[in-house]
């Protein structure tokens, strides 16, 4: 009895502890509103659908007791039940509450999963648009009739179980026999069935009336659309009156049922039953499919294609497509000097760092310790401001326990946080092939200033941390003392463990007894968990979709984790539903994770919410980003509060918004098809487009879109973009080009959609990968490349329009045998059919496809990767003067002048080397103003002045001469020592 006891107590305390931590988690990060809006819902629906339905079924189980007849027929049958009558007799009323409340909590469970359901039906907001059927607003089918078809089957189940126990009753006590002469059914018994089952056959009119709105949302397999959504013809002309007919011949069958007890005999009820049967298989089965073979396949296309065009204006309106701008593009074979100069802006940003290559670049020069690790994958995003505001590559040095001694202290108490953001240029790799840090170093120093760097959250932070009190947490382990730099958290976020049931609680959640007597947690020690952006977010907003790829951004001396959250919807008539999970698919998924309603299918999605998660305190903020959002209005209105309005967000975070790769991911994948707005050309499915499988992968998964700068044929401007290019289907050309505006601003989320004419012929991915690999000039290279046991990574292959024509490029990444990451050494370029460049660099790949017509590109920058007691210098950090710069590898990019380092604090400088150099960064800042302004001859004059410099700080010097634009190259000068001593060699 004591084991017994304990054991119940033990299940019920574990039940407990579910409940505490999570109340304690919500208070922490101040959402305790969305933890009890939910709880008090559940808690609601459970009682009231609970109670309902154990007061229905309590009530006709004692229906049925009481209308027993007062003498059992003489039967074998009846005697035989006797024994249960008896048995039963002394506990009768406690088996009606028993089986009453067993009913009713099954039923109030299922009632309290369908919380979403009711806060959206009692807080329905109005869309303000009609369907093209009924005429009903979108709100009645994404909030009414989700919760009227609930009501429904709710009532359904009652009247079944009913039905079910009061049939047990009657037939217990006599009211219903099998065997022996006389009435098989008492007058009691056979009123009571009777009225269940006219109560049955109403709502079966109630069903068939609801199931005329359904239509317009029924979902199946048209055209090669399988969630094609909506009403066809022949659902419109045969199943929609036949559900009306079937309607009111359900409410006669009803009626015929409440008349059986007054008139004592079955027949006309039983009669109606049979012909409301019999009228469903002939008016809602047969007629249907008379109409379609006889009516509809004959003349199909005339039949069906004002439907297609409902199923057409609607998929588009739901999806964001709508007002997606689609132009014909005739890709030019070869351009001139002036086509290219308005897109100057674009082959300038060439991406040729890959944030999903480059990780295990910048785990080998900036992990620094064994315990941090970047992600497989980086991300894209953009610093500066103004003109000097470019494309970055950005990664989080956060914590990885899979690099130190694994016990209980290090992994909670110790290793609890990553350190330090690194920021490499998009565009640029220096003279080794590796990126450029702009931000970089233990702690991280460069051009993002002061901000902490503490990472306590983020998106390989997957296990608990007890932080604060006395714990002295590890920052980093100084190399040349070999302390480790400690630190205490701050933070407000996490929950206090001084309360000692508290302790408990979380000894059970976390299965860790230490919890409860580890004499190292001390008083103001808290744990803090659910550490991953996305974990929070959807947690705090349950009634989101959560976009995979999470991105750092680092603003206000504080580094944040931007979330994108989607409100979806199945509920819009005529819009074809699809598969998130499927949609956002590509070969890049496995790295950046997927999307958290995977399984969901919609037919309405919109990127309401931007969401941030601060990396060091773990607060959370949701912001209201689609303002016209009835589906955000709605959650808004069940959650007051948790949402903040869009004038709240941040300035100095609105440059880093952009726009989401899920979205766009399910945009593309519509625009499939849906990129044809005409019924006719619709139905006859001759221009279906399919994203192209990635090339450079062997997953064959579809191409991921691509974040670069590019400018659209009908725009001044370049703008960071979100692209992605069609292919016809099942042919390896390309179709069609796509970019979104991806930058925050009166252009943000305008689609753009180059559709390749006939006559183009432009290759698409493959083909263009065909061409890199079966030129003998190319292919003789890449053979070299692979010489030994060198391996080859290809990068993006970027598809961009420019100068009339569409330039395909491709970074080439080369790994050395025994090498920890690859390195840039080509790069692949292709414009039009037959212009292919195998060249060190895009500026020399450029100039073999366009000739003197070139526009110039950003300098490749001097190699960077030199380390000073072990810590990787700081991008920019000059190099001893005495240390000698490392030959290129073989293919390797050719060095390109750059503007003169300063000289670091304590060294001096002759007046005429201060000229110089002054002259030289003049000359420089010159140059890169024309570049922007695309002009050319002013270029041309900054090149050949900042050249003119550099052999000037030479002489000034006594070195020997500077490279000079278009002249032989030379070693660059030696930049003065930095502070603090000399560099050591390059690795």
């Amino acid at each position: 009895m004591t084991l017994g006891v304990l054991a119940v107590l033990f299940l019920l305390f574990v039940m407990f502890a579910g409940f505490w931590t999570d109340w304690l988690w919500f208070r922490s990060v101040h959402y305790s509103s969305v933890f009890t809006t939910q709880l008090w819902t559940k808690v609601g629906l459970f009682a009231v659908f609970g109670l309902l339905m154990a007061a229905v079924v309590g009530f006709n189980i004692w229906l049925a007791h009481r209308l027993r007849p007062p003498l059992s027929a003489m039967s074998v049958e009846q005697q035989s039940l006797d024994r249960y009558r008896a048995g039963l007799a002394p506990f009768k009323r406690w088996a009606l509450i028993g089986i009453s409340l067993v009913i009713g909590l099954v039923a109030g469970a299922a009632a309290s999963g369908q919380w979403r359901t009711w806060l959206m039906w009692v807080n329905s907001t109005s869309f303000g648009e009609k369907d093209a059927q009924f005429g009903m607003d979108v709100s009645f089918y994404a909030f009414d009739l989700p919760f009227y078809e609930f009501v429904l089957g709710f009532a359904f189940s009652a009247v079944i179980v009913s039905l079910l126990t009061s049939t047990m009753v009657h037939y217990l006590y006599g009211g219903l026999r099998l065997q022996g002469p006389g009435r098989r059914a008492s007058a009691g018994a056979q009123g009571h069935l009777a009225v269940l089952l006219g109560v049955f056959v109403l709502l079966k009119a109630a069903a068939y009336w609801l199931d005329r709105y359904a239509l317009a949302v029924k979902t199946g397999s048209y055209k090669g659309v399988s969630g094609w959504t909506g009403l066809r013809y022949v659902d419109a002309n045969a199943f929609l009156p036949a559900k009306t007919i079937l309607f009111f011949v359900a409410v006669i069958c009803a009626v015929l049922f409440f008349l059986t007890p007054v008139r004592r005999t079955w027949a006309p009820a039983l009669i109606g039953l049979g012909l409301m049967v019999l009228s469903a298989v002939l008016i809602g089965g047969l007629y249907p499919a008379i109409v379609q073979q006889f009516q509809v396949k004959p003349n199909e296309q005339a039949k069906e294609t004002p439907y297609i065009q409902k199923n057409i204006d609607a998929t588009r309106q739901a999806y964001g497509i709508a007002d997606a701008q689609t132009t014909s593009y005739t890709p030019q074979g070869s351009t001139t000097a002036d086509a290219l100069k308005p897109d100057a802006q674009t082959v300038a940003d060439v991406r040729l760092v890959d944030p999903n290559v480059v990780s295990p670049v910048f785990q080998s020069l900036e992990q620094q310790r064994n315990y941090y690790a970047f992600p497989s994958t980086l991300d894209v995003d953009r610093y500066g401001s103004g003109a000097g505001k470019q494309d970055a590559v950005i990664g989080l040095r956060e914590l990885d326990l899979n690099g130190v001694q694994r016990n209980w202290i290090n992994d909670h108490f110790k290793y609890t946080h990553g350190y330090g953001a690194v920021v490499a240029k998009g565009n640029q790799v220096d003279t080794t092939g590796q990126p450029v840090f702009t931000e970089s170093g233990l702690p991280a120093t460069g051009t993002l200033g002061d901000y902490e760097q503490r990472i306590y959250y983020g998106e390989k932070t997957t296990s608990y941390s007890i932080v604060g009190g006395s714990n002295k947490e590890i920052d980093y382990t100084d190399v040349k003392t070999g302390v480790n730099v400690e630190t205490t958290y701050e933070g407000a976020s996490g929950v206090s463990l001084d309360n000692p049931i508290t302790r408990a609680a979380y000894a059970v959640r976390f299965a860790e007894p230490q919890i409860l007597y580890a004499g190292a947690i001390t008083d103001g020690a808290k744990v803090i968990y659910n550490r991953t952006p996305k974990e929070r977010v959807e947690k705090v907003a349950p009634w989101l979709s959560i976009d995979a790829d999470p991105y750092p951004v680092v603003m206000d001396k504080h580094v944040v984790w931007v979330v994108d959250g989607y409100t979806t919807s199945d509920g819009f008539p005529f819009s074809s539903k699809t598969t998130l999970g499927t949609a956002t698919k590509d070969s890049l998924t496995n790295q950046r994770g997927e999307l958290l309603a995977v399984a969901n299918q919609v037919n309405y999605i919109r990127n309401s919410v931007k969401a941030t998660v601060d990396a060091y305190t773990g607060e959370v903020k949701l912001y209201q980003w689609d303002e016209k959002d009835p589906v955000l209005k709605t959650w808004m209105k069940a959650f007051p509060g948790t949402v903040e309005p869009k004038a709240d967000i941040p300035q100095s975070l609105l440059p880093h918004l952009r726009y989401p790769q899920d979205m766009f991911k399910v945009q593309r994948d519509l625009l499939g098809q849906y990129h044809v707005t005409d019924s006719n050309s619709f139905f006859n499915g001759s221009d279906i487009w399919q994203v192209p499988v990635d090339p450079t992968s062997d997953t064959k998964q579809v191409q991921p879109p691509y974040y670069v700068t590019v400018r659209m044929p009908d725009a001044a401007n370049a703008s960071f973009s979100l692209t992605s290019s069609f292919v016809p289907n099942d042919r390896p050309n390309l179709a069609a080009f796509m970019a979104v505006n991806a930058d925050p601003g009166d252009d943000y989320g305008k689609i753009r959609v180059l559709k390749m004419t006939g006559e183009s012929g432009a290759p698409g991915p493959g083909l263009v990968q065909s061409k890199f690999n079966s030129r003998k000039e190319v292919a003789n290279q890449i053979y070299a490349l692979k010489n030994g046991d060198t391996v080859l990574e290809y990068g993006n292959l970027l598809t961009l329009p420019v100068g009339g024509g569409l330039l395909n490029v491709e970074p080439v990444y080369v790994r050395g045998r025994g090498a920890k990451y690859p390195t840039m050494q080509k790069v692949l370029a292709v414009y039009g059919d037959d212009n292919v460049a195998f060249e060190n660099t895009l500026e020399d790949a450029l100039k073999k496809l366009f000739g003197d017509g070139t526009p110039p590109v950003t300098p490749v920058a001097p190699s960077t990767s030199s380390t000073q007691g072990g810590t990787p210098t700081a991008p920019g950090t000059p190099t001893s003067p005495t240390a000698p710069a490392t030959p290129a590898p073989t293919g390797s990019a050719t060095p390109a002048p750059t503007a003169p380092a300063t000289p670091a604090p304590g060294g001096t400088i002759s007046p005429e080397l201060q000229k110089a150099l002054g002259d030289a960064e003049k000359a420089y800042n010159d140059s890169q103003t024309a570049f922007k302004n695309g002009d050319w001859a002013a270029y041309g004059t900054a090149q050949k002045a900042l050249g003119d410099a550099l052999k000037a700080a030479e002489a000034a010097r006594g070195g020997a001469p500077a490279p000079t634009p278009g002249g032989t190259t030379a070693p660059p000068p030696p930049a003065a020592p930095a502070a603090g001593g000399s560099a050591s060699p390059r690795p």
